[in-house]
């Protein structure tokens, strides 16, 4: 089988030493090629490239950023028809593998791949030999895809700040996160946003303060603990949405805790949760921070988010 491996070299959870060991042992049982990612799209790009000469699989080694890249080429050819949503034909692109190489690796996890890296690439190697594989519905908005989550506002400004951080030479690691979560919390206090959100079958809800959308459980990961916004999302339930009305400290304090709890089912006076939808649509009155799998894709003031089912084919 003709595979691309494609690597990023900055994942924060592998090293030099074990990116060739993982390498080796996919080169064992595959015709393969490998990319080391230089620059921003770089993945995406070379993706799609090696979908056009024909490759049937394409293994991303790294974290979250990274697959996102990686689905985003296997299905660049791939568009909808008229005003309609993108309906991709699966059986038109290469399969995906996921090798867990960064510090959340939300995607991985939600489909029960070993966290390890080496016992990763084994996991995809016996599931290749066993034909193992499964269809994974994903969101769509901006042009662009999404694998586990999409936001606007808080959580995405939050993206932002520590891009920017990020290309200073600091680290992102999960104590910069929670100091830039409370630094923006504290200014979205001074002037909160106003969104209006639409979803089909219902009023649009105005004055809302916040909105996340998952297309998964859990929303993301906080040092190894699960947070959870929408716990019945799963890849092929449509998308969640959840929305705060308020931001005050005290339902902050309260609807953090629900979704940091083991069985978390965050709810109250100004929560507003919805499962299983096919369509969110979100406008605001000024332009906010839009952020899908953790990148931060400039300010926008109207995004629509579409759930695509079975829309990819994954080696498990």
């Amino acid at each position: 089988m003709r595979a691309l491996l494609v690597v990023n070299p900055q994942a924060t959870s592998t090293t030099a030493a074990g990116r060739d060991v993982l390498t080796k042992a996919l080169a064992s049982e595959l015709k393969l090629d490998v990319l080391q990612t230089r620059y921003r799209g770089h993945a995406a790009e070379a993706t799609a490239a090696a979908v056009a000469d024909g490759v049937e699989l394409v293994v991303a080694l790294g974290g979250d950023g990274t697959v996102n890249e990686v689905v985003n080429g296997l299905l660049a050819a791939q568009t909808g028809t008229g005003s309609g949503p993108p309906r991709p034909d699966p059986d038109a692109t290469a399969m995906l593998a996921v090798v867990p190489g960064g510090s959340a690796n939300v995607f991985a996890r939600a489909l029960e791949m070993p966290r390890d890296p080496v016992e990763a690439t084994g996991h995809v190697l016996t599931a290749l030999a066993a034909r193992r594989r499964r269809l994974v519905g994903l969101g769509h908005a901006d042009d662009r895809w999404f694998t586990f989550n999409a936001g606007m506002g808080w959580d995405a400004e939050v993206v932002a700040a520590v891009e920017r951080a990020r290309a200073q030479g600091y680290e992102a690691s999960p104590g910069r996160y929670a100091i830039t979560a409370i630094g923006q919390y504290l200014a979205q206090l001074h002037r909160p946003p106003s969104m209006t959100v639409q979803i089909p079958g219902a009023a649009p809800l105005g004055g809302v303060r916040l909105a996340f959308v998952s297309n998964t459980d859990p929303w993301t990961y906080l040092s190894g603990r699960a947070v959870r916004t929408n716990p019945r999302s799963s890849f092929g339930s449509g998308l969640g949405l959840f929305a705060l009305t308020g931001l005050g400290p005290r339902t902050i304090a309260t609807t953090l805790r629900q979704m940091l709890a083991a069985d978390g089912d965050p709810h109250g006076r100004h929560v507003v949760r919805h499962d299983a939808v096919p369509q969110v649509r979100i406008t605001s009155d000024r332009p906010l921070a839009l952020q899908l799998d953790g990148d931060h894709l400039g300010e926008r003031t109207d995004v629509e988010f579409l759930s695509v089912p079975g829309a990819l084919r994954v080696v498990v």
